[in-house]
């Protein structure tokens, strides 16, 4: 069931935030984090990517705090269909994977930070000030993760990087024991589009079957 609490903004000095994730603990627990604040505002709340988008184009927040993993659609598409919707939003992701090619991706599909949620406490406030005057918040264990990947650059345009946002999104998926059906309709797609998808993971990756998938999957840290 979607969930969908809508507040007309009547503050505009505040920072008008929408929050997205399906675990209604963890929109209760970033609500409380914000609710002290003078200068931020809680404008909705959604428990899928496509309620987040509705209620996005419903309330025209200034930052989506938005949870990289969520039915329906996830925080990479939900990111770019946002911005299609309301370029001047930003859009902050939190994910709790520590994942480096989660966050190269989302920044790549136009978001403007990216928060691992274990450091939400400390960091949400400050981030969502951030993201809403252009800077770029980045959580500190992906940016040593990062830097650590750039040194070694020892990865050229292969591989995971070559996969497109719909084949990353389906390679999660599968990697996480989930059949091509079950993966089509978490995506919101038929099981024929599904089953290309993954015939193009084979062919980029160089995989011949499932169990390879998901062992690429689990050994490359896209899955847990």
């Amino acid at each position: 069931m979607d969930i969908v609490k809508n507040e007309k903004h009547t503050l505009t000095k505040k920072i008008r935030v929408l929050l997205a994730d399906d675990h209604a603990m963890v929109r209760d627990g970033l609500c409380r984090i914000l609710e002290d604040t003078d200068d931020i505002a809680v404008v909705g709340q959604a428990d899928n990517g496509l309620t987040a988008l509705s209620l996005a184009r419903q309330t025209e927040p200034d930052v989506v705090v938005l949870d990289y993993t969520m039915p329906k659609l996830d925080g990479l598409a939900a990111t770019q269909r946002i911005l299609n919707l309301l370029p001047k939003t930003k859009i902050l992701v939190l994910t709790s994977h520590d994942n480096v090619q989660f966050a190269v991706r989302t920044l790549g599909a136009g978001a403007h930070g990216f928060l691992l949620k274990e450091e939400a406490v400390d960091q949400l406030i400050t981030a969502i000030r951030d993201v809403n005057t252009g800077k770029i918040p980045i959580s500190p264990t992906i940016m040593e993760k990062l830097a650590a990947r750039l040194r070694q650059n020892k990865e050229a345009k292969v591989g995971l990087d070559t996969l497109s946002p719909r084949e990353f999104a389906l390679l999660r998926h599968i990697g996480s024991g989930k059949s091509t059906r079950e993966s089509a309709s978490c995506m919101c797609i038929s099981e024929s589009t599904a089953s290309n998808y993954r015939s193009r993971l084979l062919e980029k990756l160089g995989l011949k079957t499932t169990g390879d998938l998901i062992r690429f999957a689990l050994e490359k840290g896209i899955v847990s």
